[in-house]
């Protein structure tokens, strides 16, 4: 019975260090991707300036700023972990043979698609206007995130060797 190998733990041992590089890049590729969603956040959305309009007979209006920005944590970490980390793998799977442009396409594309499921799906908005706004608002801050994941995958991504011109292999 022949492996291709003669020695086939060498092989097998090379094939887990090239998954776990994989893996290891996509796990950086994803922490840089939430760290830019959080950075976008110093760009205020326009929801956290309604903070201040409510009325006083209002019972949300007793609200802390501080739950106001936890709250935007929270949501920022699950738009994370719901849309940008599958649109960031979908993306950088489907379009490894097409270079950084199709990888990063596909993934704002995927990303539009769960943003919109996310938004009506899982946030409950019903309101087209609003919906709309909050779309354009979230899909903005995941495309730059999203050019973090892609650009980092694609520089890391291992190249076949070439021969050198020249030289007879």
């Amino acid at each position: 019975m022949s492996t291709g190998s003669d020695y086939p733990a060498l092989m097998t041992a090379r094939r887990a260090t090239v998954w776990l590089r994989r893996v290891a890049v996509h796990l950086g590729a994803m922490h840089l991707s939430g760290a830019l969603l959080v950075l976008t956040f110093l760009v205020t959305p326009g929801w956290v300036d309604a903070y201040g309009a409510a009325p006083a007979d209002d019972p949300t209006a007793d609200l802390p700023p501080v739950m106001i920005l936890l709250g935007a944590l929270f949501g920022c970490v699950t738009f994370h972990v719901v849309v940008q980390i599958p649109a960031g793998l979908l993306g950088s799977w489907l379009g490894r043979r097409g270079g950084v442009l199709v990888s990063y396409a596909v993934a704002v594309a995927a990303a539009a698609a769960l943003t919109l499921v996310f938004l009506w799906g899982v946030v409950g908005v019903a309101d087209a206007a609003e919906l709309t706004a909050l779309w354009l608002d979230y899909m903005a801050r995941a495309a730059v995130a999203l050019a973090g994941y892609v650009g980092l995958t694609s520089a890391l991504r291992p190249r076949p060797a070439r021969p050198f011109p020249g030289v007879e292999g």
